[in-house]
């Protein structure tokens, strides 16, 4: 089972409620693909920490932990500090020395190609994913730079089918354009804005997930970290909500798996048996064979 965590700043506290509630109830995902704020999520998750880790996590977290101005590149978010909060919770570790498989996307700013990382440095990979355009500084990584990942993939399931899921759980936590906008936010804007670019691209790619988990977290600014908690009890709220799709579409993949695996067994069986007929048949060369011979050797 595979887990896509979609981007939405402040919002992404409720991926941790999602994870919680499946944990609390046996689901556990063995790969984790995550886009901007749901990279963060998901590099902490893949690193080994359970549910309620995450929440302590969470509740130790100030945004000035992870965010860091530079004066001198128009007031940006140059994006240093949360490429180093991650790498120290992981205890430096790279994508391949993870617990579970992370894919982590990211937008590459000269074409505007997709980019999944899933080796190397995961802090700066999830730095690369959340470079909101316009607040944080593009990533430079190799001969590329690198911005939001919402951009092209606000919720990565297909980078979750890529880790090796048949079965994907997505939690969309994104913005919808919707109802009055406000001018003067300059981040509400910026954030309105690739929610505007990623509705149609979202609505594609969530289509090819299995089931799909939308807390309710709308109402939620983009920078309001005093409302986490909330946060994670919508995310609890939805998957719980969510939990019989969850089981009833395990069981139908669990049903569809065993029907194969009986059609292999039965065609490996009727294989066996013919090649025993064929050798049989073939030590059968003498003139009495002949004459004895079984009728299906004719």
């Amino acid at each position: 089972m595979g887990l896509a965590l979609g981007g939405g700043a402040a919002k992404g506290f409720a991926h941790i409620g999602v994870i919680k509630m499946l944990e609390a109830n046996g689901i556990k995902p063995v790969v984790v693909s995550g886009t901007s704020a749901g990279s963060v999520v998901g590099a902490l998750y893949a690193s080994g920490m359970d549910a309620y880790a995450l929440q302590q996590k969470a509740v130790a977290l100030d945004e000035a932990s992870i965010r860091d101005v530079s004066l001198f590149s128009g007031g940006v978010v140059k994006g240093q500090k949360l490429q180093d909060y991650v790498n120290a919770q992981l205890g430096e570790r790279t994508f391949e020395k993870l617990k579970k498989p992370l894919a982590v996307v990211a937008t590459r700013l000269e074409d505007g190609q997709r980019t999944v990382f899933v080796r190397g440095n995961v802090g700066q990979a999830v730095r690369a994913s959340s470079s909101i355009p316009g607040v944080f500084e593009a990533v430079g990584i190799g001969k590329h730079h690198y911005v939001d990942g919402g951009v092209v993939s606000p919720v990565p399931v297909d980078a979750a089918r890529d880790l090796g899921a048949d079965f994907v759980v997505a939690v969309d936590i994104s913005s919808k354009a919707s109802g009055a906008a406000d001018p003067s936010s300059m981040l509400g804007n910026v954030n309105r804005s690739i929610a505007i670019m990623g509705q149609k691209l979202g609505a594609a790619e969530l289509a090819r997930a299995d089931v799909v988990i939308r807390p309710s977290v709308n109402d939620i600014g983009a920078t309001d970290f005093a409302q986490k908690n909330r946060a994670i009890l919508e995310g609890e709220r939805a998957a719980q909500a969510a939990l019989p799709q969850i089981r009833a579409r395990i069981a139908a993949l669990q049903a569809q798996r065993l029907a194969q695996a009986r059609q292999a067994a039965e065609t490996k069986a009727a294989q066996q048996r013919e090649a025993e007929r064929k050798a049989r048949c073939a030590q059968q060369t003498g003139w009495l064979d002949k004459l004895r011979r079984d009728a299906d050797c004719k």
